[in-house]
């Protein structure tokens, strides 16, 4: 049986690339978001050679109408989604008295409402009303920095965020679960390296219903 696609966006060299590399193996076709559109369309070439369906989409998670157009897109062109992956966020040193409203509005456009955005558009999507909705959430949101002020606020909303929505689809057949990754991605602890990272978004979509998880404490 063929399998939906898998929806990741946030797609960079790291835990995105990581990401869609480790649905493409599962036998997904994979849709990669960002708004880098020439590094996208690297990394699609180079999952279409390996003889993966990959495709790369140009979106701003900020921008509720450029994401919602560019996920239709990738589910016109692939079809009905199983799963999607929110790895978006704005990662910048700033502290709780440092930005003004317009930074503070930018950044939890992309943490918290593009997460919202992409819920709500895959959300009536999924191959016959089942799926995962993941969500890339960090330690910041458990022990808020005053160096990483938005990012902290950001991840919290995210995570409550989740939660509520997690709670709402209980009894559905959507698993809407947030991975909070509490540690440094990439750096020395191999658990934390971007391949083994994804496994455990990928054992989340395979998880049993009877085990389903609002959140995933990675760490």
């Amino acid at each position: 049986m063929s399998k939906g696609t898998a929806l990741i966006v946030g797609v960079g060299p790291g835990l995105g690339l990581a990401l869609a590399e480790t649905f493409a193996r599962d036998g997904h076709p994979v849709a990669l978001f960002g708004r880098d559109a020439e590094r996208l369309e690297k990394h699609a070439a180079e999952l279409t050679g390996q003889g993966f369906t990959a495709g790369a989409y140009q979106a701003d998670a900020g921008s509720p109408e450029d994401l919602r157009a560019a996920l239709c897109r990738a589910v016109d062109d692939f079809g009905a989604p199983d799963v999607l992956v929110y790895n978006a966020a704005v990662l910048q040193p700033d502290t709780p008295t440092g930005l003004d409203a317009e930074s503070w509005a930018h950044t939890l456009a992309v943490n918290v409402t593009g997460a919202v955005v992409a819920t709500q558009t895959v959300l009536p999507l999924l191959r016959d009303g089942r799926g995962s909705l993941l969500f890339t959430g960090g330690g910041f949101a458990l022990q808020p920095s005053p160096e990483y002020t938005t990012l902290s606020v950001g991840k919290a909303a995210l995570r409550a965020y989740v939660q509520a929505l997690h709670a709402d689809q209980h009894g559905s057949d959507v698993h809407a679960s947030t991975v909070t990754v509490a540690g440094a991605i990439g750096g020395e602890d191999p658990r934390f390296a971007p391949d083994v990272l994804a496994a455990a978004y990928l054992d989340l979509h395979h998880q049993p219903k009877d085990q389903w998880q609002a959140e995933l404490v990675y760490g």
